[in-house]
């Protein structure tokens, strides 16, 4: 497959695979907010990651014998292996024999975002562990529906399975831990859930900065920085993805699209298309679409 690239971070795996005449993938799909997957088969190749931009989780299709990791004590790989690249990591990598793998893409604001609305911690505790060849166990089925997804061009599918794939390694002592120690701001978990809660209560509203700084009872410089630090992303990236997942199940239900706009807070029509293919890859009707079928 011709590789037409995604729109990714110069130092994502992603970036370094399509730059390597070795590798080549043969699907991927936008999955929103920054989030993509994509199938890749790769031979004969070395790999070297430098200060990785996001969060990588892969697995291993077809192959990984012959794959070793060598900036560390040689390991290889095998059919059915995982790896978690997570950002900011550095790694070298010697291909010598054929593998297809599965890739999940999540930048570092997502998946502290989804850290922090998921566990009601700030985000600065979370801590993802650098992964090299663990059993996938329970998310081998998540992975091959991921890649079943790839392969058919279904965007609902992957983003349903990406949700647990996510949901499971946050669930995970043993690859997430919670740092406390990181912890220096933000915002006080008691001010945090009200400021959240708020904004729950308010999709459909026009919601200003001011009204939740007055709730954290701060000026709406600092309150924006402390909340950007307790949760991952700015008030409005929070607010946007929320009125995203609110028409999301909203559209399930069958509820009609224009409605669904003025119901979830969106200025326009126009804007709701915009906001929600931003966060879903798909127009809204797409999504309808996708969904019926």
């Amino acid at each position: 497959m011709q590789k037409d690239q995604m729109k990714s971070p110069s130092h994502s795996v992603y970036s370094y695979l399509y730059a390597s005449p070795s590798a080549s993938h043969t699907a991927s799909l936008d999955l929103g907010f920054g989030r993509s997957c994509a199938i890749w088969t790769n031979s004969d190749d070395y790999m070297r990651y430098d200060q990785l931009s996001g969060h990588t989780f892969s697995f291993y299709v077809r192959g990984g014998e012959g794959v070793w990791r060598v900036d560390e004590r040689p390991v290889e790989g095998w059919p059915g292996a995982m790896c978690i690249f997570p950002h900011g990591q550095s790694s070298e990598w010697r291909i010598t024999r054929p593998l297809e793998m599965v890739h999940l893409y999540l930048p570092d604001t997502e998946m502290r975002r989804m850290f922090s609305e998921w566990t009601e911690r700030d985000s600065l505790s979370f801590s993802l562990a650098d992964v090299t060849y663990q059993p996938a166990g329970g998310l081998k089925s998540s992975f091959m529906a991921l890649h079943a997804a790839l392969q058919e061009s279904d965007p609902l599918r992957a983003d349903m399975v990406m949700m647990d794939v996510v949901h499971h390694i946050i669930s995970n002592d043993s690859i997430s831990a919670v740092r406390l120690d990181r912890v220096k701001g933000g915002l006080s978990t008691r001010t945090r859930k009200r400021v959240v809660d708020y904004i729950e209560c308010h999709l459909d509203e026009v919601i200003r900065l001011k009204d939740l700084a007055d709730i954290a009872d701060l000026s709406e410089f600092h309150f924006q920085r402390s909340f950007k630090e307790s949760c991952g992303v700015t008030p409005q990236g929070l607010i946007t993805a929320r009125r995203v997942e609110r028409a999301r199940a909203r559209i399930l239900a069958g509820d009609a699209l224009s409605q669904v706009a003025l119901d979830c807070g969106f200025s326009s029509q126009s804007h709701f298309t915009r906001q929600f293919k931003a966060g879903t890859g798909m127009t809204p009707a797409a999504f309808r679409r996708a969904a019926s079928e």
